[in-house]
């Protein structure tokens, strides 16, 4: 079972982090907090699930500089930005770089809690995500090199024939190594095969043979 989700609180002002904190662990929510980007850097799980609430104008890493260094990182933990004034520059550049929404403080209780669902549900997504490309990986990693190849030019929708004429080889062998891709990948259509190779990345194979 996946663990409960928790919100990262991080704002250099004191009152700000008592409030917000007491709001969300009234909702039922667990609740860290953190005075500085610095701070939360130094003691976060990249593998924790949740999401962030941050400060824009704080000391040191400003909240998009956090931002872009979970980035770097290869961290996908949805981020809420709160900033004090209206500021639509910044609020369209946290956006372009992924944050799920960016309210101005005081905000609204029940505005920041929508938000924060809604980071907890991108969250889930993206890390089902995740789980399903890395299962579909390992499937891949059973394919030998001919098996790939071939599975590249069937997911382009080409028959056996095709194939065949394009790899150099008889089409029986083609219809061995296709039974034996929809076997080791464990799907029944060409369709789900399709699916399975958008999501690991698998670009079908061209058309290199002209029919008469």
């Amino acid at each position: 079972m996946n663990p409960e989700p928790t919100i990262f609180l991080v704002d250099d002002e004191a009152s700000v982090l008592k409030a917000l904190s007491r709001l969300l662990r009234s909702a039922g929510l667990n609740v860290e907090i953190f005075r500085s980007s610095q701070e939360f850097l130094q003691h976060h799980d990249p593998h924790a699930h949740g999401c962030l609430v941050l400060d824009v104008a704080m000391p040191g890493l400003n909240g998009l500089d956090l931002q872009r260094t979970l980035a770097a990182q290869g961290t996908r933990l949805p981020i809420i930005f709160l900033t004090g004034r209206g500021d639509i520059p910044t609020s369209v550049q946290a956006m372009k770089q992924g944050a799920v929404d960016f309210l101005t403080k005081p905000t609204n209780d029940e505005d920041l809690l929508a938000a924060i669902r809604a980071g907890i549900d991108k969250d889930r997504a993206n890390r089902q995500a995740g789980a399903e490309r890395l299962k579909i990986q390992q499937l891949l990693a059973t394919l030998t090199p001919r098996e790939r190849e071939v599975l590249r030019h069937i997911i382009a929708g080409k028959l056996n024939k095709q194939v065949a004429a394009e790899l150099g080889i008889v089409e029986k062998t083609i219809k061995v190594h296709r039974a034996r891709v929809m076997k080791k990948m464990n799907v029944q259509s060409l369709a789900e095969l399709v699916r399975m190779a958008e999501h690991a990345g698998i670009k079908p194979a061209p058309h290199t043979v002209r029919e008469d």
